[in-house]
């Protein structure tokens, strides 16, 4: 055997053991990468943070998921209070109604932020619906040894002030959302009912948002407290009363024998039906022997003069 022969084969002995080695090394490196991608979605999905932020706490803590996103929360409140205290002064007219019932207790809330983009993300949705049951949550445990009918109003400190999981407030929650999301949010104000049992709870939300079920959520809200008369139409009834009180906006209650004041009417009874403008908001009740006793009307955005209408 030539030397120059056993070179050349020893030459493309060694060759095909490097390529060998190469392709393992290729595919023993997409495995890995195959595998940290996975990681990186998984954290963006649970924490909704940047790509660029989920890689940086990932490497931080060599891919342990639960210390990185523990990590990214607590950035992110930082960062969130910190953007708070300079958004503060911006507007934040924008936002949802969120409205929830259970049982014989209802909850309406009104959450605000700058854009209607971020309206529709489901970061800011998922506050809207920790807000509504942080407060019923709240209401229920203020009210547990009461009777007959509740009603509890809070403002936008007081909520703030309402404990979610883990020790954290609404304002810790308004923060981390801030931090993920980048506008300024506020916290705006809520209200919650509970009947007794033989009175109902209806209610309807105009411009709603798809996919919620458990929290419905809209531009507006309206709660209507009342008593009926047949069963199986109570939920028909009390969708057609509020759709009625967020059309038509009105102030009070006013009485059953109340004599209509022309277009400019703002109390509920007397006020020409949305359903059917033939009658009266009373003569419709009188018809369904039903009586309403309370309502609650939330617009989002409206000013404190609005309100007051």
């Amino acid at each position: 055997m030539s030397f120059t022969f056993l070179f050349r084969t020893v030459t493309r002995d060694f060759a095909k053991i490097s390529v060998c080695q190469h392709v393992q090394s290729l595919h023993t490196g997409c495995r890995l990468l195959a595998a940290e991608k996975a990681l990186l979605m998984k954290l963006r999905k649970n924490t909704g943070y940047t790509f660029i932020n989920c890689k940086k706490a990932l490497e931080k803590f060599d891919n342990d998921i639960a210390q990185a996103e523990t990590w990214l929360n607590e950035q992110a409140q930082k960062e969130g209070w910190s953007k708070a205290n300079k958004l503060q002064g911006r507007s934040a007219k924008e936002g949802l109604v969120g409205l929830f019932i259970q049982d014989t207790a209802a909850v309406m809330v009104e959450v605000n932020c700058e854009t209607d983009f971020v309206a529709r993300n489901e970061k800011f949705q998922q506050l809207v619906k920790d807000v509504a049951f942080a407060t019923l949550a709240h209401h229920r445990n203020k009210t547990q040894s009461k009777t007959g009918y509740v009603k509890s109003v809070l403002a936008g400190d007081e909520l703030s002030k309402l404990g979610v999981e883990e020790g954290a407030s609404l304002s810790d929650r308004v923060a981390v959302t801030i931090g993920r999301l980048g506008e300024n949010m506020s916290v705006r104000r809520a209200v919650t009912v509970e009947v007794p049992a033989e009175w109902h709870i209806g209610s309807y939300v105009h411009g709603g948002v798809r996919g919620q079920t458990e929290v419905a959520m809209g531009r507006y809200g309206a709660l209507v407290v009342f008593q009926a008369g047949e069963k199986g139409e109570w939920e028909v009834l009390g969708r057609k009363l509020g759709q009625h009180i967020v059309g038509e906006a009105p102030v009070s209650l006013g009485n059953m024998d109340d004599l209509p004041c022309g277009e400019s009417e703002t109390r509920l009874l007397p006020q020409t039906f949305l359903g059917d403008p033939s009658r009266t908001v009373a003569q419709f009740l009188r018809g369904q022997q039903a009586r309403v006793l309370d309502f609650v009307r939330f617009q989002c955005g409206e000013t404190a003069s609005e309100e007051a209408k």
